[in-house]
């Protein structure tokens, strides 16, 4: 249902996206898409999520396989979340600003990001003179790099 929903997104926008539509092209019953997403907006959370977890095994396995050095973990940082945006391509863009349009979204959002920060943080301080790096540089450069996409 997932990649249906992707797929339509990126042939007719994200307001094109309904749970009836979903059903339709997914050649399934309306029944089976509003039991498993409820909403729309349960839907939408759920395509932000895999988006998420995407992005997430895609800079931990680059993490891994990085160099343990400060420029080898920010390359790994700034190149895992830009090739995750342009894989997704403009499709996340439409979820991401329904996100925003919603309190309970956005918090999916904002938990979503917490914890990208949080693993950024972790690669980072074995690198920091005081073994912590401060919040509010890793916001900045999630900004700059939503800014970006």
């Amino acid at each position: 249902l997932l990649d249906v929903a992707w797929r339509l997104i990126g042939e007719e926008g994200t307001e094109a996206l309904t749970l009836g539509r979903l059903a339709e092209q997914s050649a399934v019953t309306k029944p089976v898409v509003y039991d498993h997403f409820g909403t729309r907006s349960g839907l939408l959370a759920a395509l932000y999520r895999e988006f998420d977890a995407r992005q997430n095994a895609l800079m931990n396995a680059a993490l891994q396989a990085s160099e343990p050095t400060l420029a080898g973990r920010a390359a790994v940082i700034a190149s895992s979340y830009v090739d995750c945006v342009l894989l997704q391509g403009r499709e996340i863009l439409g979820v991401i600003a329904a996100l925003a349009g919603s309190p309970e979204l956005g918090r999916i959002k904002r938990d979503c990001e917490t914890a990208f920060i949080e693993r950024c943080r972790i690669a980072l301080a074995p690198f920091a003179g005081t073994g912590a790096v401060a919040s509010a540089g890793l916001w900045a450069m999630l900004g700059a790099a939503e800014a970006l996409s």
